[in-house]
C-alpha cells in the first residue's frame, strides 16, 4: 500500500503499538530484575540463618532474634565505620532488620567489656547469662563464615581482650 493509500492514523496506531510494546517489555524486564534481586535477598538470609541454626541449635526465631540481638550491641561497641563496614558484608535482610535497632539509633559508639556486653543480650533475649553467652559465640561464628578475614580483624581490633576472646573461640 502507497502512503497515500493508508488509512489515515495507522502509522500512529502502529508506532504507538510498538512504543508501549518496547515500554511493557521493559517495564517486565525490571519486574523480573527486582523479583530476582529480592529473592536473592531472601536466599542469602536464610542460608545465614540455617547456618545459624546448625552452629547455635537454634530454630528460626530463634536464630534471627539472636543474630539482630548480637549485632546491635555489637554495633554499640564499634567506632567510625567499622560498624557500617560489617554491615556493608552482611546479608541486606539482616542489615533491614539492624536499621530498626532501637538501642544504638543515634548513639554514639560506646566502651564496654564482654560482661556488659552478655548482659545486654542477655537482657535483650531474656536468656541466662551463661545461654547468652553461647548465642553470641554462634552469631560470630556465623557472621565469620559470612564476612572477610580482614573484617573480622578490624572488627576484633577494636575490642578489648576479653570480648576477643568471644570471636576467637567462637564454636
Amino acid at each position: 500500500m502507497a502512503d497515500m493509500d493508508r488509512p489515515e492514523g495507522t502509522d500512529i496506531k502502529q508506532g504507538d503499538q510498538q512504543e508501549q510494546g518496547r515500554r511493557a517489555t521493559g517495564v517486565d524486564l525490571q519486574a523480573r530484575r527486582e523479583q530476582r534481586s529480592e529473592t536473592r535477598r531472601n536466599q542469602t538470609f536464610k542460608n545465614f540463618l540455617k547456618n545459624l541454626m546448625v552452629i547455635g541449635s537454634l530454630n528460626e526465631e530463634e536464630a534471627e532474634r539472636a543474630a539482630v540481638s548480637v549485632l546491635c550491641v555489637l554495633e554499640q561497641r564499634l567506632f567510625g565505620e567499622e560498624a557500617a563496614h560489617l554491615e556493608a558484608q552482611l546479608p541486606g535482610k539482616l542489615q533491614d532488620l539492624l536499621l530498626r535497632c532501637e538501642r544504638h539509633l543515634g548513639k554514639p559508639a560506646s566502651k564496654f567489656g564482654r560482661e556488659d556486653f552478655i548482659r545486654m543480650v542477655s537482657e535483650d533475649l531474656d536468656l541466662e547469662a551463661f545461654e547468652a553467652e553461647k548465642r553470641i559465640r554462634a552469631v560470630f561464628a556465623a557472621v565469620r563464615d559470612q564476612v572477610t578475614e580482614g573484617e573480622i580483624e578490624d572488627v576484633i581490633g577494636q575490642l578489648p581482650s576479653d570480648m576477643r576472646d568471644l570471636w576467637q573461640r567462637a564454636m
